[in-house]
């Protein structure tokens, strides 16, 4: 592929999975266009194998996908896969197909499969990463440092930087577990003489912030309430430490690539994919449990 190739990034709106496949886009030199798809019914109830015709019965909100087909098509998740193989036929077999994730479908549809170890995906086109594709850069990381860092300026040191995600099909975060949490990094906070620089996700329950919220004001602290820019670059950039929840595959691997001690507080629930992924980090060297 040579440099400034056309890319059609397939957005579904799942910014997780948007920042896997933009990520690597732009770090592959290619001219990125993000393309959304909504997934109409049936269909979208359906594996990717059944559906039909995908190009032709898009869901409303659906950008058109028409010629000049792009030289790159890259989708993360299920949402687009059929899309994504419609796409490349479509062009004759001229654009490249990358898939982010276990496809669970015939990798002969594709060019390139990247997924994960925990996905356990296996053959002659499939690339293995250990975490999360994702799209922090040093680059990114030195801007919103410079964003940020007046901000941070008064709060003592080490700042402990924390990385909240939300309830998923695997874990539950509620108001029980925001207040176990915020107990644990009160006293992390008062043992160090720190800080505490805390961000939550779309995902996270307004009752759970607000308990972390109330509880963290016992120390320095700093909790994003959704109004302005999101500090989440910065925190990852200026924190001594960074505390992420085990929910998100995608901030423990953002996390781990700033090169900074990374704690992962567990969450009750998890399943034998997210078991493997932390398990795996922490034989490596890359996170330790955190115990306040």
């Amino acid at each position: 592929m040579g440099s400034r190739q056309t890319c059609w990034v397939l957005s579904n709106g799942i910014i997780g999975m948007d920042n896997q496949s933009l990520g690597l886009a732009h770090a592959l030199g290619l001219d990125v266009v993000k393309k959304t798809m909504v997934a109409s019914a049936p269909w979208k109830y359906l594996p990717p194998q059944l559906w039909l015709a995908p190009l032709r019965f898009l869901g409303a909100g659906s950008d058109a996908f028409v010629p000049p087909w792009p030289d790159v098509v890259i989708g993360t998740g299920r949402l687009n896969i059929a899309l994504s193989i419609a796409i490349k036929r479509a062009s004759g077999g001229r654009c490249f197909n990358i898939r982010i994730q276990n496809p669970h479908v015939a990798q002969r549809h594709f060019d390139v499969i990247v997924a994960p170890l925990h996905d356990q995906c296996k053959g002659a086109n499939v690339i293995e990463t250990l975490g999360a594709v994702n799209s922090v850069t040093t680059a990114r990381l030195n801007a919103a440092a410079t964003q940020f860092s007046a901000r941070l300026a008064q709060l003592p040191r080490p700042l402990i930087g924390v990385l909240i995600g939300g309830t998923n099909r695997s874990y539950t975060l509620d108001a029980v577990f925001a207040a176990r949490l915020a107990d644990k990094l009160i006293a992390a906070a008062r043992s160090s003489g720190g800080s505490v620089v805390l961000t939550p996700s779309r995902r996270t329950a307004p009752e759970a912030l607000t308990v972390l919220k109330q509880r963290l004001a016992a120390v320095p602290s700093m909790v994003w309430d959704g109004n302005g820019d999101n500090p989440y670059m910065a925190y990852l950039a200026l924190a001594d430490y960074l505390v992420v929840t085990a929910d998100s595959v995608n901030m423990a691997s953002e996390a781990c690539f700033t090169g900074k001690p990374v704690f992962v507080e567990g969450l009750t629930g998890g399943s034998s994919k997210f078991e493997q992924f932390h398990r795996t980090l922490q034989q490596r060297g890359y996170t330790r449990s955190f115990t306040g």
